[in-house]
């Protein structure tokens, strides 16, 4: 027996909406982590600040909250975000962490938050160079160039400002 649907919901979102998830504890390390914009310094806040996991939320595009999967998103790898910036240098861009979701295996990448813990990227960076060969294929396969520990510098320069 099939049952046909007559009606389908659309999903909209309203574009003056900035904090379109709120605060939340997270599934990891159940800390409670606020989603305020002056504290973390990003829109759609969906990884703790503290273990850096984050939660299988989004289905297109960041802050639509419309994914269905719910698991907990690993964080894998450190990469930077590709500037489009007409004279970017090589090595320009955001620097960005990498999260596999352990449920369906969605990758994403989310910008670093300003809350969030140095030594915990630095150990995601650290972490990164043991990726599995699978993972590493996955991860060119969507474009993402995991950082290495050759990168330590340009890490350093993002994140204290380091030369």
């Amino acid at each position: 027996m099939n049952t046909r649907f007559t009606t389908q919901r659309i999903y909209t979102r309203s574009n003056g909406m900035r904090n379109t998830f709120g605060n939340f504890v997270c599934l990891y390390c159940h800390n409670f982590v606020s989603a305020e914009t002056a504290i973390s310094g990003v829109h759609n806040r969906n990884h703790c600040p503290y273990c850096l996991s984050s939660r299988h939320l989004d289905l297109f595009e960041a802050g639509d909250r419309l994914s269905a999967c719910k698991a907990r998103m690993k964080p894998v790898a450190l990469t930077l975000k590709h500037s489009i910036r007409k004279y970017a240098r090589p090595g320009d861009g955001e620097l960005m962490l990498v999260h596999v979701c352990e449920e369906c295996g969605k990758v994403s990448i989310n910008r670093i938050a300003a809350d969030d813990v140095n030594e915990q990227v630095l150990g995601v960076l650290r972490a990164s160079g043991a990726l599995e060969s699978g993972l590493r294929r996955v991860l060119a396969e969507n474009g993402i160039t995991p950082l290495a520990m050759a990168d330590w510098p340009a890490v350093m320069r993002r994140l204290f400002g380091l030369n």
